[in-house]
């Protein structure tokens, strides 16, 4: 969810009320893609990089989202969104891990969708805390299969990505769902985070569904 700073800026606006209208339209986020068949949405929402940026804005941006993820409470019930967070949650500020404790208990039962948050994540810092678990647990290498290594990611349970929509401008991953994003397509928008709205996810998904996903098999004999 790229592009809330330089939103606020361009607007002449403090960069943390590019990062609130960027917050909040990660609700309207789920309410579109709910209401498209969605069943699982995973939100970038802060990396384990984003730790160097001013202690300032770090600390704005958690009392941000400690506020919505409070209220994705009645949100969840409403929209029957079941609220998860991935990474490393035991990093954040406890007033934060309070809250998304509760959220997550509290909207455990629903199945409309599942709304995946990365908060403290970074893909390498993921993959690196499954080798020491397994490593730790002594898994004999001819164990080691790819379902068993997903198994100890952050996101075990949940299926890959399908597609990985990118806003803000910039053409790559940084750092997000590596592992299981192999065979997701990539999607790649100028469109600043708070300006992606309804009418832009419908454009990403209908872009999504005219590609012909072949994951490595041979189609109309091209290789």
């Amino acid at each position: 969810m790229d592009g809330n700073g330089r939103w606020a800026v361009q607007r002449g606006l403090p960069r943390i009320e590019g990062h609130r209208r960027g917050v909040n339209n990660a609700r309207n986020a789920v309410s579109v893609c709910a209401a498209s068949g969605v069943r699982y949405l995973t939100l970038y929402a802060f990396s384990t990089e984003n730790w160097r940026r001013p202690t300032s804005e770090v600390f704005d941006l958690f009392g941000i989202m400690a506020n919505i993820i409070d209220d994705a409470i009645e949100f969840g019930r409403a929209e029957q969104a079941r609220f998860r967070a991935i990474g490393k949650v035991e990093g954040l500020p406890p007033k934060l891990q309070e809250v998304i404790r509760r959220a997550s208990e509290a909207t455990t039962d629903f199945d409309r969708i599942h709304v995946n948050v990365c908060l403290n994540y970074g893909a390498r810092d993921e993959i690196m805390a499954a080798v020491r678990k397994m490593l730790i647990e002594k898994v004999p290498p001819e164990e080691l299969t790819e379902s068993r290594f997903a198994g100890n990611l952050y996101t075990s349970g949940l299926p890959d990505p399908d597609l990985i929509i990118r806003t803000g401008g910039e053409q790559r991953l940084s750092n997000f769902l590596l592992w299981q994003a192999a065979y997701a397509e990539l999607y790649f928008t100028d469109v600043l985070w708070p300006d992606f709205d309804e009418a832009e996810i419908r454009k990403a998904l209908e872009s999504y569904g005219r590609r012909q996903r072949r994951f490595g098999a041979v189609a109309d004999g091209v290789e």
